[in-house]
């Protein structure tokens, strides 16, 4: 074939990636294919070759891009501008009736239900602008996730260009096919390879490639089923959402139902119960769903989670196995937890040998005893338990397994409060509390010092080095030097750590003091609530019950830990030490005028390593000062904040001319906006 001039190219090109576009859309995303692979084959070839004779007519949403060869270093964070949230469980009918009445109670409007199926993959958020995938990423923790964009261009069910040029965030599940995961599980055994688990596994791993072409291989698929921004769309419900996902060329799941009656549902669920041994995906439950936005947002959220949806969960496998012993361990709050070991088994992906038996009551309800047959499962799919004894194959000379009376680890007596099914060591000393209470201060979510791990932490306790948490503050080199593998260079990055936590902001330390029912987010908002230690520390229950998505509990907590004298006492110890008590963050502002702040209305993006705040941190100032941060360059950014090894985001900002900040100078513009804010 003669080659063609530019102009020919040009359109060729564009006649080209119209028709794969179609084509792969009507095979990946509609199940029906429209012409032979033969063919599809040869139109594919010929746009590689005028691709490679003109390759200033390659675009990043071409078909022929889909591959990259480009070997990644590494995963970069990326912040979701809307959080991902997680779903509450249901596990029979009863908690789905339960969840109904809950609604129903939130909302005066007629509720409609959708069912949707609960694919079993990773969930995934991609980011379009003007109709272009720009990136994508995983979950996370919800609120900060990896950049997979490279790894999902290959997954060939997500357009690279839409029907529409909408710029949108869509969320769904990236999962393996079973074909696929057959397929993968027996070329990886002919190879001498582990073969994986379950199909979830093989997918999580195969979208945290760092080579494309690995995941390119592994035939992944995705299936839409939401979107974190979509006023474009002007859609009222889930259900027609996901019409309009479904118009603009996303792939999403047919088999979803929308109804008027909890009954109904159930009846959804029981048919696909049994079918879903059928489907070609696997899919681990039901998720139901409010259909109508405008109920959903007068029903509102928790803490974690929406109140207007639920996942069912399928009853899991069940095997049998013996038990062989039980043991007990002593957690940070002093609750003392009865474990099974059992004889291996196989079961839902993995081999269990151990389950949790959590409380003592639980223990003499089931009445388990060494020696025991019994039968368990995963609940959710997830956890280990044991269901019930097999009582036909219990021993003759069976005795009912004696309950402990002092602590496993410090010989204290065991208390079984009466308003708790948890058995409880009282000692406020007691080792194991401590070294689970020093594990949780320095872990990431807490003050995030590293370099110290379970190992290390138990020999500082042990040693005498640290008797409370604030001790950890006033470590010396010659102390953690007396530490076994411990030597100079390690032990002067683990005080540099230690250093460097004093100054982070106060929601740390308090999700770090480990107050019973406050998690990391509930801290946050704690912080944000009374910007102090102290202002917390005489705060009423009442006044902690008033922020929105607390209650009784939390706030009943909060109040009954900061009223321990000894709690006042460690708090006056961080403070002689240097560790700030107070709130650093941001809080979303009304208050603050758009002429106090250079950021107000402005899109921003961050790239690079910052050196003055972590990017969660900046992202935080610079949103609470009318900013909107977001995690891909593209025409509307406005601002582009350059940290040190800034790379192709910093390239494509220059070439759209956008304005690109070095930190020094997004520090100078923060600062300024703060002084205007306090004036």
């Amino acid at each position: 074939m003669k080659k063609l001039t530019l102009i020919e190219a040009e359109k060729r090109v564009a006649e080209l990636r119209q028709s794969l576009q179609t084509y792969s859309h009507a095979y990946y995303v509609l199940d029906q294919p429209l012409i032979s692979d033969a063919e599809y084959d040869k139109l594919y070839h010929e746009l590689v070759a005028i691709e490679t004779d003109y390759p200033e007519l390659i675009t990043k949403e071409s078909p022929t891009q889909r591959v990259g060869g480009q070997i990644l270093p590494g995963f970069e964070k990326v912040s979701h501008d809307v959080p991902m949230l997680s779903l509450g469980n249901a596990f029979n009918k009863e908690d789905l009736l339960a969840f109904d009445q809950r609604v129903k109670k939130l909302t005066d409007q007629p509720i409609r239900y959708i069912c949707e199926l609960k694919i079993d993959g990773l969930a995934v958020s991609l980011r379009y602008e003007n109709g272009v995938f720009e990136r994508g990423a995983t979950r996370g923790d919800g609120v900060i996730g990896e950049d997979i964009t490279q790894n999902l261009r290959t997954v060939k069910a997500i357009p690279l260009r839409l029907n529409k040029p909408y710029s949108f965030e869509v969320r769904g599940e990236c999962y393996m096919p079973k074909a696929s995961f057959a397929k993968l599980n027996e070329e990886r055994d002919e190879k001498g390879q582990d073969i994986f688990a379950n199909p979830r596994n093989a997918a999580a791993g195969s979208l945290r490639q760092l080579d494309s072409r690995v995941t390119a291989r592994r035939n992944l698929s995705i299936f839409l089923y939401g979107a974190a921004d979509f006023a474009e769309l002007a859609v009222e419900s889930q259900s027609h959402l996901l019409k309009e996902l479904a118009e603009l060329g996303l792939r999403t799941n047919p088999q979803h139902q929308v109804y008027e009656s909890m009954e109904d549902v159930w009846t959804f669920i029981e048919e696909m119960t049994t079918k879903r041994l059928d489907l070609s995906y696997d899919i681990d439950g039901i998720v139901i769903k409010v259909d109508q936005f405008t109920a959903q947002e007068e029903i509102g959220y928790t803490v974690k989670a929406p109140r207007w949806a639920i996942a069912y969960k399928f009853p899991a496998e069940e095997k049998e196995t013996l038990l062989r012993d039980i043991e007990w361990t002593v957690g940070r709050t002093g609750v003392v937890t009865p474990t099974a070991v059992m004889d291996p088994v196989f079961i839902a992906g993995s081999t269990v040998q151990r389950a949790s038996l959590h409380n003592v009551d639980l223990l003499k309800e089931k009445d388990v005893r060494l020696g025991d047959t019994v039968v368990i499962h995963k609940a959710g799919d997830i956890i280990p338990e044991i269901l019930h004894v097999v009582l036909d194959k219990r021993p003759e000379d069976s005795v009912p397994y004696p309950i402990p009376e002092r602590c496993p680890d410090c010989d204290s007596q065991l208390a079984h409060l009466e308003e708790e099914v948890a058995l409880r060591c009282l000692n406020p000393k007691c080792p194991a509390q401590m070294k689970e209470g020093l594990s949780h201060f320095v872990s990431r979510n807490a003050m995030d010092i590293s370099g110290l791990g379970v190992r290390v932490v138990s020999q500082m306790y042990e040693k005498g080095l640290v008797k409370d948490l604030a001790d950890l503050y006033t470590l010396t080199m010659e102390q953690l030097l007396t530490l076994d593998k411990v030597k100079e260079k390690s032990a002067t990055n683990i005080l540099t750590a230690i250093a460097e936590s004093k100054s982070n902001s106060v929601e740390r330390l308090i999700f770090g003091l480990g107050i019973r029912n406050v998690g990391s987010k509930a801290a946050r908002m704690l912080a944000e609530a009374f910007d102090s230690i102290d202002n917390l520390m005489t705060a009423t229950k009442e006044e902690i019950a008033a922020i929105e998505g607390f209650g009784d509990i939390i706030a009943e907590s909060v109040v009954a830990f900061f009223s321990l004298e000894e709690v006042h006492d460690l708090i006056e110890s961080f403070r002689s030490n240097g560790v700030n008590l107070t709130f650093k963050g941001r809080r979303p502002t009304a208050t603050i005028s758009e002429e106090a702040s250079v950021w107000a209305g402005k899109t921003v993006v961050l790239t690079g390593k910052l050196t003055r705040y972590n990017r969660q941190e900046a992202t935080e100032m610079i949103e609470s000062l009318g900013g909107k941060v977001t995690g891909s360059v593209s025409k509307k950014t406005d601002i582009l904040v350059a940290g040190e090894d800034a790379g192709s985001k910093l390239t494509k900002a220059q070439s759209l001319d956008v304005a690109v900040w070095t930190e020094e100078e997004m520090l100078q513009h923060l600062e300024r906006s703060e002084t205007s804010e306090n004036e």
